[in-house]
């Protein structure tokens, strides 16, 4: 009777094994080494936006909680990547107070925005006669008593990123711009000021300027002032 191997054939799929998962930690190690080199070479960041001007040719709210808004803003946007191109496929802009929309979504055009670029658009904002709930209707009034007004201009849409030849998938854009509405008579003209953040919320600039001219919103004068925020998600 012959003797028969008793050997152990466990341990060569242990090696086996063993050699699948360091085949793939290593794929996994030059995948995430590859995308630090482009970091490294490409720097992305997330553009910036900044509320520049709004001009108020209407604001009044009637009786029956109506809201009548027709508003012109000057919002500029920043690339600051040397490498990268943005496309904005689709951005919406619009007004909103204490967290209602009170105009109507305004469309700004399909765009491509080059490397180092800054594109200005100036959209109208316009709502006739939109209800806004009574609770809002009683704040907005004894805001209007108090003399200021806070609304929020907001951005919303799909971005993509061009790097060269490579496009990416379409990203969603947020940008909120709260701008102050300062009403009484004894303003003679309207301050502007502008500060920019980038997409952790860190301030980068703020300037202010002012001008000589002045606004009038249901026969009274109108201060004006602004102050950008863009968030990105």
């Amino acid at each position: 009777m012959s003797a028969k191997d008793c050997g152990n054939h466990g341990s060569s799929k242990k090696r086996l094994y063993r050699r699948l998962f360091a085949a793939f930690l290593t794929f996994i190690i030059l995948v995430l080494f590859v995308i630090l080199l482009v970091w490294l070479i490409l720097r992305p960041t997330k553009p910036r936006f900044t509320l520049q001007e709004a001009t108020v040719y209407q604001f009044n709210i009637t009786g029956n909680n109506m809201l009548t808004s027709y508003i012109q803003v000057t919002i500029a946007s920043k690339n600051p990547n040397d490498r990268i191109g943005i496309y904005y496929d689709r951005l919406d802009t619009y007004a909103t107070y204490r967290g209602q929309q009170i105009t109507l979504a305004s469309s700004i055009p399909s765009t491509y925005q080059g490397h180092d670029d800054i594109n200005i658009w100036s959209p109208y904002l316009t709502g006739n006669s939109e209800p806004i709930a009574p609770f809002l209707a009683t704040n907005l009034a004894q805001d209007q008593m108090a003399g200021q007004i806070l609304i929020y201009v907001k951005l919303d849409g799909r971005v993509r990123w061009k790097v060269g030849s490579w496009i990416s998938g379409r990203y969603h854009l947020f940008v909120n711009c709260p701008a102050y509405l300062t009403f009484g008579s004894k303003f003679s003209g309207v301050s502007v000021g502008g500060s920019v953040v980038n997409a952790d919320g860190n301030m980068i600039q703020r300037e202010e300027k002012k001008r000589d001219t002045h606004q009038k919103v249901g026969g009274r004068k109108l201060q004006l002032r602004l102050v950008s925020l863009a968030l990105w998600l």
